[in-house]
């Protein structure tokens, strides 16, 4: 398994179906089009990660550090590939990286029709924070292909 740096051309295509292929625990949303991956890229290109198997992407997992607090999206490996450690590989680079950043603290939302992911999380030394997540989108953007 190669764990590499998201290639915006190369993987687009196939890291938004991986990502439509691993609900519930992905949504693909307005935040997902190739220009706002792009507006991604262009501030931490060594935080969107994926994984690829003799060229077969089937993993992925993006980070984001703003200074002051790290951010987990889109952890997704491909189904028949679940179960190998994959997932737990993913997070360890991408915390590897955050820690290089700077980063002391990192967040991730699960979503509620995917508590089945807890105990990974958990495993990873992950603990449920008592809070409420609110949001709002300001641009809707369909996302393609």
């Amino acid at each position: 398994m190669l764990i590499r740096e998201f290639d915006l051309p190369r993987d687009h295509d196939s890291v938004i179906a991986l990502w439509r292929a691993a609900a519930p625990g992905v949504k693909v949303g307005s935040s997902d089009t190739r220009e706002a991956l792009a507006k991604k890229l262009a501030r931490d290109p060594d935080l969107f990660l994926v994984m690829e198997h003799e060229g077969q992407l089937i993993g992925s997992v993006i980070g984001g550090f703003d200074g002051r607090r790290g951010m987990v999206y889109h952890l997704a490996v491909a189904a028949e590939w679940r179960g190998q450690d994959l997932g737990t590989a993913l997070m360890l680079e991408l915390e590897t990286r955050l820690k290089a950043k700077g980063c002391r603290k990192y967040h991730l939302l699960v979503r509620p029709d995917n508590l089945g992911v807890l105990a990974f999380y958990r495993k990873l030394g992950w603990e449920a924070m008592p809070m409420t997540i609110m949001g709002k989108e300001i641009v809707h953007d369909q996302v393609g292909p």
